[in-house]
């Protein structure tokens, strides 16, 4: 993958935006049995050509012993660093925190900003003890502003999704003050696009152009995208145009591809 070829269409022209990026990285890997293939290295060179001032990640691991036995003595292997860290471009500050444990390892998500990050929160939105699920919580100085960039991965379950964002709602209530500018970001897996409406009940609005219908956000899956699980909300901010980076170099980085938002305060 070619970081021009990838960056062509994501071009900052004003300072006064910020750039924010969501993405489902599948935990750094593609394909099953003896077809499984470490995707790592790519995922770096496309999140630094999204040139985002922050980058909402989900499904990043620390640590999987099983995949860095395998991938190891390949030329381009498991990275000895954890994932957030290898992706962060040069000069990024990094903010992780666990999700889930898995029998190998572990995964969360994860924030990669270009702005200094203040102190790193971790709330638990698990639905059931089979689905761990949480928000990252990370107040991001920008232009002496504070935003509170909170990194979400919803669940499988319609119904528990509407839960988790009950609790979302409660979790901002309590912990972020009314004034101040908030941007939700993830993977919400809202396949029947049901819940702009209760986001919007506590007063964030889907980062969408005027000009642009749901069409331009579809992400999921990475191939031939038809559903748009990937979003971003915010408060405070308006929204100036969304992007989807397509092609077979995303299509082949995960099974998602990312969401790209250009806002502007409100």
């Amino acid at each position: 993958m070619h970081k021009t070829s990838a960056a062509e269409p994501i071009t900052i022209i004003d300072a006064a935006r910020i750039r924010v990026a969501t993405y489902n990285i599948h935990k750094g890997v593609r394909g099953v049995g003896p077809r499984k293939r470490l995707e790592i290295h790519n995922l770096g060179l496309g999140i630094e050509a999204l040139d985002a001032d922050l980058v909402f990640l989900q499904e990043v691991r620390q640590f999987h012993r099983r995949d860095a036995r395998k991938f190891q003595r390949t030329s381009f292997g498991w990275p000895e660093q954890p994932q957030a860290d290898f992706l962060a471009p040069e000069g990024y500050e990094v903010a992780y925190r666990t999700n889930a444990f898995t029998r190998h390892g572990e995964h969360g998500n994860a924030l990669l900003s270009r702005w200094p990050l203040g102190d790193i929160g971790h709330h638990d939105v698990s639905d059931h003890r089979f689905e761990q699920r949480g928000l990252l919580h990370v107040p991001v100085l920008w232009h002496g502003i504070k935003v509170h960039a909170i990194v979400a991965h919803l669940g499988l379950m319609h119904s528990g999704r509407v839960r988790q964002v009950e609790r979302i709602a409660d979790y901002i209530e309590a912990q972020v003050p009314a004034d101040e500018a908030i941007v939700v970001a993830g993977d919400f897996n809202d396949w029947g696009v049901k819940l702009d409406a209760p986001m919007r009940e506590m007063g964030l609005a889907r980062a969408t152009s005027p000009k642009q219908g749901d069409i331009e956000q579809r992400t999921f899956p990475s191939r031939v995208p038809v559903f748009s699980l990937d979003r971003i909300y915010t408060r405070g901010f308006e929204c100036r145009v969304t992007l989807v980076p397509r092609g077979p170099a995303w299509a082949r980085m995960s099974d998602h591809l990312p969401l790209v938002a250009e806002l502007e305060l409100a």
